[in-house]
């Protein structure tokens, strides 16, 4: 796995230099996230709130929108508040809708903890397509963690069996049966099965069910 770093006074706008970047960051109040807008630079700015914002954060959103609005694209998406699989989906989706192109950046210091965990499992998601994943410190928002780059790795037939489970193609087969069902062998099968319980993204104590981690790891 990759170290933690920590770093201190580091220029976020490295990188490639004329390729446009987007920022998308969780948002309740608004100082970590103009921190992380006027380092960077970027072009466009994506904010995550919640689906029913209360007064506070829909009032950070005005300010930074009207403090960088008239310079960077600035953008507010809604999503869940503690549902991280759908938090990490809208992400994901989020995502994908840059174009191929620009650089993405993720920063993780505002918000609620469900949303931050939910943009770091996207981010984990669409790992070839995040530059860096960032973190301010409560204690010193001039300093910056960055966080590691990981990626959930499976192999093609993994991929297979979650994908399976999940559309249901699995509901009254039999292991013989699921193993012909999608063209692996029973042995196969059977270890691929193990894979994913030991990595955490299956469980098998009630029928084969995807775990949170499975789910994400699916998108």
């Amino acid at each position: 796995m990759e170290r933690i770093i920590y770093e201190e006074n580091v220029d976020d706008t490295k990188g490639g230099l004329d390729m446009p970047k987007v920022l998308i960051a969780t948002l309740y109040s608004a100082d970590p996230v103009l921190l992380a807008a006027n380092r960077l630079g970027p072009d466009r700015l994506i904010l995550l709130i919640d689906k029913k914002p209360n007064r506070e954060q829909s009032k950070n959103f005005k300010l930074i929108n009207e403090s960088l609005g008239r310079v960077v694209d600035v953008k507010s998406i809604k999503t869940e508040v503690y549902d991280i699989v759908k938090i990490a989906k809208k992400c994901v989706e989020i995502i994908d809708m840059q174009p191929k192109d620009d650089e993405v950046f993720i920063n993780l210091t505002s918000g609620r903890k469900t949303k931050a965990l939910g943009l770091l499992y996207a981010a984990y998601a669409r790992c070839k397509r995040i530059s860096k994943i960032a973190y301010n410190p409560e204690e010193d928002h001039t300093s910056v963690v960055y966080l590691p780059k990981l990626s959930f790795k499976m192999t093609d037939s993994q991929s297979r069996v979650l994908d399976a489970i999940e559309d249901g193609a699995s509901e009254g087969l039999s292991y013989i049966e699921l193993a012909e069902k999608i063209e692996l062998s029973r042995a196969m099968l059977y270890r691929n099965i193990d894979e994913l319980r030991d990595m955490g993204y299956l469980s098998t104590d009630e029928g084969l069910k995807l775990t949170d981690a499975g789910k994400i790891a699916r998108l």
